[in-house]
């Protein structure tokens, strides 16, 4: 039974960035409820890196959602396109994968995709099942579709055209055949990060020009890694991978920086929107983000491992790194209200002899040397808003607890 379209609609907008467009979807949904009739939700992945971390999971798990709806999810692994090389965000045109390397790839990626979809309720099809028998004469009148204009309006062909790197004309034919694949199962939605954009909205023009219904396009925003500033990434080492342990998956929660606490909850869990505005507001109030953080991480490990798991992570997170290395009776600093931010707390750090100078404050930052609350500080965190009974550790065996 579906609920109905106004009550739907939260859950389905939580986090997008951009939706293409948001009358249609509604329309969509009635017709959809009406008829008791799900809509059938299209993600196509490219099994060329299948190594899934949270990053890459921000998709998947609003795939989830939609699926906990009532509405028909379709994975489409691209086995075909894969072969050929999607350039997308890239300066020159990507190796092509040979069909082996696809299908193992593909194999990985069924293990961590239903650690997130319900696998009994998800479709997967590979796009050599209609794009392989395509002739010819099949491809060239799918050719006439779109404009040469058109293909370079997408942002890489256009970086490499003005700086004179070849284009090979194959490389138009990827987002021609991953619009096609929109058609071949007559999707409803399609999502996708904000990288697959041209590929996505190529969808609905095909299916335009083919006569169908136009799919809806939601864009998923790209999700910071621990060091709150590049995109996770498992080759920056900023990643949270879905398969590892437990205990590693927490305490990496416990890492993600405290101005992305919303972010998280809102791309990496599958929390009702309602309940981040209430944590939203717990942190207005000054509640320690530490805490919160301790539930988020607690929420995000559950998702992958389940609660006896979780339990284990969270025990083995307090005894090896909360109370590690922290000894009793530490030194404590009271805080005026002129002293918001770690960055004005430096000054009495100074006057309290704990460094020298700010200059090797920032050393030893930019060494791992400082840690708030048993997690490493980086440069970007400075402006981070320090609470009472926080504990700062400079180097090995300098402590202070702040107090207000």
């Amino acid at each position: 039974m579906f609920l109905v379209p106004e009550e739907q609609l939260p859950m389905i907008l939580k986090g997008v960035q951009t939706l293409v467009d948001e009358k249609e979807l509604k329309d969509k949904l009635q017709h959809s409820y009406d008829n008791s009739k799900p809509l059938i939700v299209k993600l196509g992945l490219d099994p060329s890196a299948p190594d899934i971390h949270l990053g890459h999971a921000v998709v998947l798990r609003k795939m989830k959602q939609l699926q906990d709806l009532g509405h028909q999810i379709m994975i489409i692994i691209g086995d075909f396109t894969g072969r050929i090389g999607d350039p997308t965000g890239k300066s020159k045109g990507r190796v092509a994968l040979s069909n082996e390397q696809v299908r193992e790839n593909a194999k990985t990626y069924y293990k961590q995709i239903f650690k997130i979809l319900d696998e009994t309720k998800t479709i997967v099809r590979f796009n050599s099942e209609w794009l392989s028998a395509l002739t010819f004469e099949d491809v060239i009148r799918l050719a006439s579709s779109i404009s040469v204009a058109r293909m370079l309006e997408r942002d890489d062909f256009q970086k490499r055209y003005k700086n004179e790197v070849p284009i090979s004309l194959h490389e138009f034919f990827y987002p021609l055949m991953q619009g096609y694949d929109s058609v071949e199962i007559k999707a409803d939605i399609e999502l996708g990060g904000t990288d697959q954009t041209f590929n996505i909205l190529m969808g609905r023009q095909l299916q335009k020009h083919f006569g169908q219904e136009k799919q809806i396009a939601l864009f998923m925003p790209l999700l910071e890694g621990l060091d709150g500033v590049e995109k996770m990434s498992k080759s920056l080492g900023n990643y949270i991978g879905v398969n590892e342990a437990p205990e590693v998956m927490f305490k990496k929660v416990m890492e993600v920086p405290d101005a992305l606490i919303l972010k998280y909850y809102e791309l990496a869990t599958d929390e009702h929107p309602t309940t981040i505005e209430k944590i939203q507001e717990r942190l207005k109030q000054g509640e320690n983000p530490r805490d919160i953080k301790l539930e988020l991480a607690t929420i995000i490990t559950t998702l992958y491992h389940g609660e006896e798991e979780t339990k284990k992570a969270i025990t083995f997170f307090k005894t090896a790194f909360q109370r590690r290395e922290i000894p009793e009776n530490i030194p404590t600093l009271t805080l005026t209200t002129e002293h918001k931010t770690l960055e004005q707390v430096i000054p009495l750090l100074i006057e309290n002899q704990l460094v020298k100078s700010k200059s090797e404050f920032m050393r030893l930052i930019s060494q791992n040397g400082v840690s708030l609350n048993q997690q490493k500080l980086q440069k970007e965190e400075l402006r981070k808003e320090i609470h009472s009974k926080d504990v700062l550790q400079i180097g090995k065996k300098r402590f202070i607890q702040f107090l207000r």
